[in-house]
């Protein structure tokens, strides 16, 4: 692949430790920062250590990688646009898609490489998907179903929809992007979210309304501690029905060292890891290769169509959006 990168990963939550394996796999340095667990999360690694401080971090480094609260991407990725560095940030790439728009402008100016991380598109059941909508396999598209469920996260932060979107923008935000990918444009929005205050169960569902006229209904659970990690979709078309069920149909079995333990909120892995993948196309991208199946664009668009998911699920009303990224509440 080419030279062994040095990365600076910002964040020791539970998603920078899928990050920290897959980097590793691939022969990298790694230096970590963060607020809490950067000693604790470098020691599970001879090649990682974990640096006081941000300049640390940066000073020396091929490619920044953001695993940090949303709320704290834009001044990472302007520390990282600033130093000239290429930057991987986990989703979504910033709480609004207004300010979204803005990093990426202020990269692409600075000629920086900025991929957002919706790993979902290299999952293989997804990708499996994709490759028969695109070759025509399923026909015209008509109705597309995705549900998502996990362990709600243990950080307050995440339930702070201010700071993080709730689990429109943190969870939802990853079916909503292969909604994008398969269907295209969405141009109507309308939801409704429920909670069980009893077991702490919480979930969204969203209804799309997409420019084909294809329809992609979306659902998100967070439910309590040691929930299994599901996914499923269900993709009709004029000339085929594609199904999957990861429970069902299990494509991986779990290895706890790589996904750091049975939390529920991410899923398990076999063999190369889609986070490690991700990474390896965006190191590729960085040092001249081609450019992901994903743009920074498509990290914009992502958090437009969450915003307005999360405008309809609150409100109750549906919402009309456009690729500009914007949001009108239908009157």
């Amino acid at each position: 692949m080419g030279a062994t990168p040095v990365v600076a990963l910002l964040g020791a939550g539970g998603i920078a430790r899928p990050h920290l394996e897959g980097w590793t796999s691939m022969g990298a340095e790694v230096r970590i920062h963060s607020v809490a667990g950067a000693a604790e999360l470098a020691a599970t690694s001879t090649a990682a250590r974990a640096v006081t401080s941000m300049a640390e971090a940066l000073d020396g480094a091929d490619v920044v990688d953001i695993c940090t609260p949303t709320l704290t991407h834009p001044q990472m990725v302007r520390a990282a646009v600033g130093g000239g560095l290429d930057v991987f940030c986990e989703k979504p790439l910033a709480r609004t898609a207004a300010e979204a728009a803005v990093l990426v402008a202020e990269a692409e100016a600075a000629g920086v490489r900025m991929l957002p991380g919706h790993v979902v598109r290299w999952f293989p059941a997804y990708e499996q998907l994709h490759r028969a909508v695109a070759a025509g396999e399923v026909g015209d598209l008509a109705v597309l179903r995705f549900s998502r469920t996990g362990s709600r996260p243990e950080r307050a932060w995440f339930h702070d929809v201010a700071q993080s979107g709730g689990i429109v923008l943190d969870q939802m935000i990853h079916d909503l992007d292969q909604a994008l990918w398969l269907a295209g444009d969405v141009i109507e929005v309308s939801g409704q979210q429920s909670a069980s205050g009893a077991d702490g169960v919480l979930s969204a569902q969203v209804l799309l309304v997409h420019a084909s006229g294809a329809l992609s209904h979306v659902t998100g659970t967070w439910g309590p501690p040691g929930t299994t990690f599901r996914t499923t979709f269900e993709v009709a078309g004029t000339r085929g029905f594609l199904q999957h069920d990861s429970t069902a149909h299990p494509e991986v079995a779990v290895d706890a060292r790589a996904v750091g333990g049975s939390t529920g909120l991410l899923p398990p892995v076999l063999g190369t890891s889609p986070y490690q993948r991700i990474l390896e196309d965006f190191w590729a991208w960085t040092q001249g290769g081609p450019a992901p199946r994903l743009t920074a664009h498509d990290g914009v668009a992502a958090v437009a169509l969450a915003e307005a998911a999360l405008e309809a699920v609150t409100t109750g009303r549906m919402v009309r959006v456009s690729r500009a990224a914007s949001a009108e509440v239908a009157t």
